[in-house]
Parts: structure tokens; C-alpha cells; sequence
């Protein structure tokens, strides 16, 4: 209407009638009859709205899509829980962003005798491929030590992805299929890749800080274990996260990639701030038992890796 706010109280004490205002639009023409103290509480209202607005300072959002601001946010040695944002991005009960992601896992045995520059150029090309749009994370590098006797296994990579669309898109891209082409197959003995979905992991720990300590176990589960036995061993594992503190991260899931995968179905893993964490909770063998001996009669084998995210991505020997 065009009405300051300095000249309501004028305005209240002059008009002391019903008013007509004409709202035009392009179809129509609609005539609204407003009584005067309607009219005299709504110039109040927009006043006061008007004198909140001017003490805020709003600043503009500017939204894009989601896959690529969480991306952005979630570059690696830089991660805040307070800027990470994404449609799959749920708020638990303590008010923690949680995100779903896809793992992907792959472990490469490197042949003996390998040239250390060829070992170097499969890590570098493998780590280049964190620029690609469809990773949130990527690390790849030697592990720490191989704790299976019949699978041995040299080097790892970990990457997470916001959908199994997106694994597939970097599965495909000719940057990945080059690296793996020129520098991974022809260095390799053996190579072994597992896929699960972690359904609510904290979106602040979506990049794993560089020193952190992984622990990764795949489970291979007897013939005759039906849908319950699973259930059982993934809420066990899921558990071990409050029986063991140092555990600052637990993913677990099924694998839903059998190709490359051996036979093994389910994977877990656990994050710890570093390797001293981590063999704090190996020290724990009776109570690391314990819990193992509530599912050992339902799994046939067990591979299990340490690893330690890089302090620099080169890191290969």
C-alpha cells in the first residue's frame, strides 16, 4: 500500500470507516472489504517486522546441487561437521548429522620384486582419482600389516561415494579405467574388492583424517547360514563400537559386488584416531574373543587388514 510506518497512528485516527482495496491481478479483479482495526493491527504488525528485519543481518543461501556441495565441503584434510550438507544427509537423535555413503574397498597383492617407481605410479594414479565429481573420499596406500593366512594382501583402497549410481560412474570413467589399465594390472598377483552401504554414518567422519588407523574384516559365512545368522553377526559387529571406546568409527554392511569379492559377503570398518588406539583394542584379546565367540560357529573365514591413511596421498612404500 505504500503506507511508512511513521504516519500509521495518522492514518488510524483518520480513517474510521470500512475500506475498499482493489487487488489487481491479470484474470481478475477482486474488491476486499477490510474493517479498520484489521487494517490498524496489520500496519502494526508489518512495522515491527519491518524494525526486526532491519537489526538482522541474513545472509543469501544459494542453493546448488547437493551431491556436489557435499563434495565440496568433504575435501579430503578438510572437513567441519558444521558445512556438510546432501539430500541423504539425516539428523539423529543427538541432533549428529549422519549421512548414508557406499563404501568401496579394495585390497591388490603387488607381485615380488615389483619396481618400487611402478609401485609408486599404481598409489599416485589411484589417489589422482579423488578429483573425479563422484568421490566424497579416497585414500590408497600400503597396508599395515595382512592378519590372514591364506589371503595376503600388499596395498588397500578405500573410497566412499553418495550413491551406488555414483560407484558405478567412477567404476566407468576413463581416468579410473587408464589408471587401472596402465598401472594396477600389471603389478598385481591378486586383487580382491568389496561394496556395502553404511546407512547412518556421521557426515563429519566421512573423510578419514590422514594418521588414522583402519581396521577392515571380510566375513565369509557358512554354507547352511540363513538370513538370521547374518542378521545376528551384523548386529554383533555393529555393537562393538560401545564395547570398545577407542573405535572413533564403525561402518558395516553386506556386499552387494560378489564379482571380485571371493566368496566373502559381509565387511566391517573400524576407525580409531591412530595406530596406538588400535593396538590398544588388540591387546584386549579376551574380551576381542568374547565377542568373537558369539558368532565364530556361523563364519567360515575371515580376512582382516590394518591400514594407516597416508600423511601425504604418495605415501607407497
Amino acid at each position: 500500500m505504500g503506507l511508512s510506518c511513521s504516519g500509521k497512528k495518522r492514518l488510524e485516527r483518520k480513517l474510521n470507516a470500512s475500506i475498499i482495496i482493489l487487488v489487481m491481478s491479470k484474470k481478475k479483479k477482486i474488491i476486499i472489504l477490510v474493517k479498520i482495526p484489521l487494517l490498524a493491527a496489520a500496519i502494526r504488525l508489518r512495522c515491527k517486522m519491518l524494525s526486526l528485519r532491519s537489526h538482522l543481518s541474513v545472509p543469501s543461501l544459494t542453493f546448488s546441487s547437493s551431491k556436489h556441495l557435499l563434495r565440496q565441503h568433504l575435501k579430503p584434510y578438510a572437513y567441519s561437521s558444521n558445512t556438510i550438507t546432501g539430500a541423504s544427509i539425516k539428523m539423529t537423535s543427538s541432533s549428529t548429522p549422519t549421512q548414508s555413503v557406499v563404501e568401496h574397498i579394495v585390497l591388490f597383492k603387488v607381485k615380488d620384486n615389483t619396481d618400487p617407481s611402478k609401485v609408486s605410479a599404481m598409489v599416485n594414479g589411484l589417489n589422482s582419482l579423488l578429483s573425479l565429481d563422484q568421490v566424497l573420499h579416497l585414500t590408497m596406500g600400503p597396508v599395515l600389516r595382512s592378519r590372514s593366512s591364506s589371503l595376503t594382501f600388499t596395498h588397500m583402497l578405500h573410497s566412499r561415494y553418495a550413491t551406488k549410481q555414483d560407484l558405478d560412474a567412477y567404476s566407468a570413467h576413463p581416468s579410473h579405467v587408464s589408471v587401472v589399465k596402465g598401472n594396477v594390472l600389471p603389478i598385481i598377483d591378486d586383487i580382491m574388492a568389496i561394496d556395502w552401504v553404511s546407512p547412518a554414518l556421521p557426515a563429519a567422519d566421512i573423510v578419514t583424517p590422514p594418521g588414522s588407523a583402519i581396521r577392515l574384516s571380510f566375513l565369509k559365512l557358512k554354507e547352511n547360514a540363513g538370513d538370521h545368522a547374518k542378521d545376528e553377526i551384523l548386529g554383533v559387529i555393529g555393537g562393538m563400537k560401545e564395547s570398545f571406546k577407542e573405535i572413533s568409527q564403525l561402518s558395516v554392511g553386506e556386499n552387494f559386488s560378489p564379482a571380485r569379492a571371493k566368496g566373502y559377503s559381509i565387511a566391517s570398518l573400524g576407525v580409531f584416531p591412530g595406530v596406538e588406539e588400535l593396538e590398544t583394542v588388540v591387546s584386549k584379546e579376551d574380551v576381542v574373543n568374547a565377542e568373537k565367540d558369539k558368532v565364530r560357529d556361523r563364519i567360515e573365514s575371515v580376512v582382516v587388514v590394518d591400514y594407516v591413511v597416508p600423511t601425504t596421498p604418495s605415501a607407497s612404500l
